[in-house]
């Protein structure tokens, strides 16, 4: 029996890894994922689990390799950004994986934008709101000066899916969708790193940039097989939708965040909606995009957390409530009866943030779910805004984990009734978007 001929996609988030396998026509026909805990740092700090990561990853795609119903024709690599893996002249990484909520020294970032004509001036030229580690080129300022022994063994610092593409390949590459993802490097009016890459002497460290479709190929001893170079997994996520759509459209990306993409939008940021999280994202062939951020997968995971353990109900219960419209009025009047957020800041877009949280002025779980959803549509229509003012279009798609929340979408939907709001036929887009790059 002759095998059939499949792309491999590695898709790492923060939370799942996984691994896909689809056919000639890029539909999916085999899946498995892992989930990692993470290692302390030498602070002490939650860091990725990167040698775990790597073990798990050669052993899936040889596994994949022998199976006896697949042959591997294409592989890549759809990653979550943020983070950078630095290694020394043998190729080895010589620093954690650090966690992009890993505090920040104040004084150093203090010091960091005064050197860089000030903070917002810098954050408008590179299209990165103010995000500490999360702006991650400057994981490499940090490290140069917290950890200068660290810093010394640095030979190649790679963004996330470049280092998984050079794992399987040995090839050293950048790519846009990594550079231009809030990192803090790219001036976006030079179109280059901005001048202090140059001034710390850390663009020798950063490997070629090239086209996000080019391909390498694997090690001999893992097939020599057509490879890509990795993509960030938001801008993986957008690509499906770029090939079916002709008229312009939003894609709102869930997972731990909330990204709302306008392809259409290429208005100036304004320093305000830089404060809001807004920012620019560069296309797999370098084009600025806007986008706005939303970390609204761990909000919700905490906030449902707490409800189930005030309300005593079983792990799972929100994912079996459907939309309810006499519901969602009623909790429309609840205006006395806000929550409390614990990542969000209401207040950044306008929005009255509760004090704090007292589950028990509601008098059920659904009713305090409802009010939740309810407050946390109202953030992400404000998000949104952002990318849809100046470039309106007519189609929402919403992919990721918050398609499947049946109350998330219906209150969206009460809420953008000028907009079609469709729940993604791509339920794994930047799985899918990394393949359609290598084919």
């Amino acid at each position: 029996m002759s095998k059939i001929p499949v792309t491999a996609v590695f898709d790492i988030g923060k939370t799942n890894k996984k691994f896909f396998l689809f056919d000639e026509n890029l539909t999916e026909v085999h899946s498995s994922y892992i989930r990692l805990d993470p290692i302390p740092d030498e602070d002490n700090f939650p860091s990725e689990p990167l040698a775990p990561l790597e073990e798990w990853m050669l052993k899936t795609f040889k596994e994949a390799l022998q199976h006896t119903a697949y042959q591997i024709q294409r592989l890549n690599f759809s990653c979550h950004g943020a983070s950078f893996v630095h290694v020394d002249k043998d190729g080895i990484p010589c620093t954690p994986l650090y966690d992009y909520l890993k505090p920040f020294p104040e004084d150093l970032l203090a010091r960091f934008y005064e050197e860089n004509g000030g903070k917002m001036t810098f954050c408008r030229a590179t299209s990165s709101p103010p995000l500490a580690m999360l702006n991650s080129g400057l994981q490499l300022y940090f490290i140069k000066y917290a950890k200068p022994d660290f810093f010394k063994k640095i030979a190649h610092s790679f963004h996330f899916p470049q280092y998984l593409s050079f794992l399987f390949t040995g090839e050293k590459v950048s790519d846009y969708t990594s550079i231009g993802c809030h990192t803090g490097l790219w001036d976006y009016e030079a179109n280059d790193y901005h001048s202090w890459v140059d001034r710390e002497d850390i663009r020798k460290l950063l490997p070629p940039i090239v086209p996000g479709n080019t391909l390498l190929k694997t090690k001999p001893e893992l097939g020599n097989i057509p490879c890509g170079i990795g993509v960030h997994d938001s801008s993986a996520a957008l690509l499906p939708y770029i090939q079916q759509e002709s008229e312009p459209f939003a894609l709102l990306s869930t997972g731990t965040w909330a990204i709302g993409i306008n392809p259409s939008n290429k208005t100036p940021l304004t320093k305000k909606e830089l404060k809001q999280d807004c920012l620019q994202f560069l296309s797999i062939k370098g084009d600025p995009i806007k986008i706005s951020r939303l970390f609204i997968g761990e909000e919700h995971k905490y906030q449902v957390e707490k409800m189930y353990e005030h309300f005593q109900m079983p792990m799972g219960t929100y994912k079996k409530l459907k939309f309810n419209a006499t519901l969602f009025e009623k909790i429309r009047d609840f205006r006395s009866k806000r929550i409390h957020f614990h990542y969000l800041k209401p207040e950044d877009y306008g929005i009255e943030q509760a004090i704090s949280n007292d589950w028990s002025r509601f008098s059920e779980f659904n009713e305090a779910y409802y009010t939740f959803i309810h407050e946390l549509t109202d953030l992400q229509l404000a998000a949104l805004q952002l990318v849809l003012d100046g470039a309106p279009v007519a189609k929402l798609y919403i992919d990721g984990g918050f398609q499947a929340n049946d109350i998330f979408v219906g209150m969206l939907r009460k809420k953008l009734p000028e907009l079609t709001i469709i729940p993604s036929d791509f339920p794994n887009g930047s799985a899918l978007g990394a393949a359609m790059l290598v084919n």
